[in-house]
């Protein structure tokens, strides 16, 4: 459960750089959050360094929820998405959306992962809200103070429904403790930051929503985790083992600080399917890499994505396009490899076991699923999560 629930970033040392040139089509389209989050921000600027260095026109798809951004990926009508754990993770899982009928698990895997370290994922809560729990100017304000307020729930995003469960574990609440409110997406649920419909809701520290909101009349505020709180952390954990805690040092009221104590994960991630062209994964990998001094710097948080910051123990398979670039950059390991082998035979056990299911057909597919997915894992020796 260990090696699932600590997203540690790997800092290896960097090898030479390839020297033959990148090789993509000169269209190249992903997926991405709504405009304004961080994961669009950081998509548009590194296409705009494509095309600068490589004459590469990257179109990024905005799209509301997890579902939304990985189904083009999958119909194969888009080649990658700067996605986040929804994508990711949940998607390879085959859990909460993706564990409808109509999804399953899925054979994604992993080219590139931003793991700065100076961003926060976090659930946010308006400083206006500060006041309803008494405490004037956000000081003492904890996330056990949410209780009774206003949380965004966003349609189709478990990522972000289960990132906001897992704050609420940390303050040692559940959502039954405050009241869900819903929005058809990650922008709608801060409009309703900005207009007052809502008290709380998950953005990096960098989004350009968190920031629209810092300067509004309402405000906002990052609850400190503390790395201290062995119950909370794992409490935490239990519901999102991917969090860990961490100093946020960039985004909205934090910008110019020591930072605030938050946690945070892998985010975006730039991911794709196991049936992608190697060739073309493996240039989209070499093209984060060796084009990085193009676009570090020109979005909040990019700098993340240098390959001194992946970490290659996360908890999603690498693609063998990307792996043939990491080994050439001689950052890849012996123990990467044994990973990603077992990642892979995870993802192997999951599908066999929906397979399985599909054929059994029952009639109360999610009670059968969830059951199905845990005897699936706990019979190959996986960690069994969520």
């Amino acid at each position: 459960m260990r090696t699932l629930s600590m997203a540690i970033t790997v800092c290896l040392a960097a090898g030479p750089l390839i020297a033959q040139d990148v090789e993509l089509p000169k269209q190249l389209t992903w997926t991405a959050y709504g405009t304004g989050s961080a994961g669009y921000n950081q998509s548009v600027a590194i296409g705009a360094a494509l095309q600068e260095a490589n004459g590469v026109n990257l179109r990024v798809l905005p799209g509301k929820n997890d579902i939304a951004r990985t189904e083009p990926v999958r119909q194969g009508k888009v080649q990658f998405s700067a996605n986040g754990v929804g994508g990711s993770f949940m998607a390879q899982e085959g859990v909460f959306q993706f564990g409808a009928e109509n999804w399953g698990p899925q054979p994604v895997r992993v080219l590139a992962a931003n793991n700065g370290g100076a961003v926060g994922l976090t659930l946010a809560v308006a400083a206006e809200a500060c006041e309803k729990a008494g405490k004037s100017g956000c000081d003492g304000f904890t996330y056990a103070d949410l209780k009774g307020m206003r949380v965004a729930w966003v349609k189709g995003a478990p990522a972000l429904n289960v990132n906001n469960g897992a704050y609420l574990a940390y303050g040692g609440l559940t959502w039954d403790d405050v009241e869900k409110v819903e929005f058809g997406g990650f922008g709608d649920s801060w409009a309703g930051m900005i207009d007052g419909s809502v008290d709380a809701a998950f953005a990096s520290t960098n989004s350009g929503r968190a920031y629209e909101a810092a300067s509004g009349p309402r405000g906002v505020y990052w609850p400190p985790v503390d790395a201290d709180d062995a119950e909370g952390v794992a409490r935490m954990q239990a519901i999102a083992p991917f969090f860990v805690p961490m100093t946020a040092t960039v985004g909205a009221n934090i910008d110019d600080t020591d930072g605030v104590a938050t946690a945070g994960y892998a985010y975006p991630v730039l991911m794709t399917y196991a049936v992608q062209d190697a060739d073309l994964t493996y240039n989209m990998t070499k093209a984060m890499d060796v084009f990085f001094d193009s676009y570090k710097g020109n979005a909040p948080g990019i700098n993340g994505w240098a390959r001194d910051k992946q970490n290659f123990m996360w908890v999603a398979p690498y693609h063998e396009g990307a792996i043939r670039y990491y080994k050439e950059a001689g950052v890849w390991s012996d123990e990467a490899q044994a990973h990603n082998d077992n990642l892979i035979a995870r993802q192997a056990a999951l599908m066999a076991a929906w397979d399985e299911l599909k054929a059994e057909a029952p009639d109360n597919w999610e009670e059968a699923w969830d059951a199905k997915r845990r005897e699936a894992l706990e019979a190959g020796g996986f960690a069994v999560v969520f």
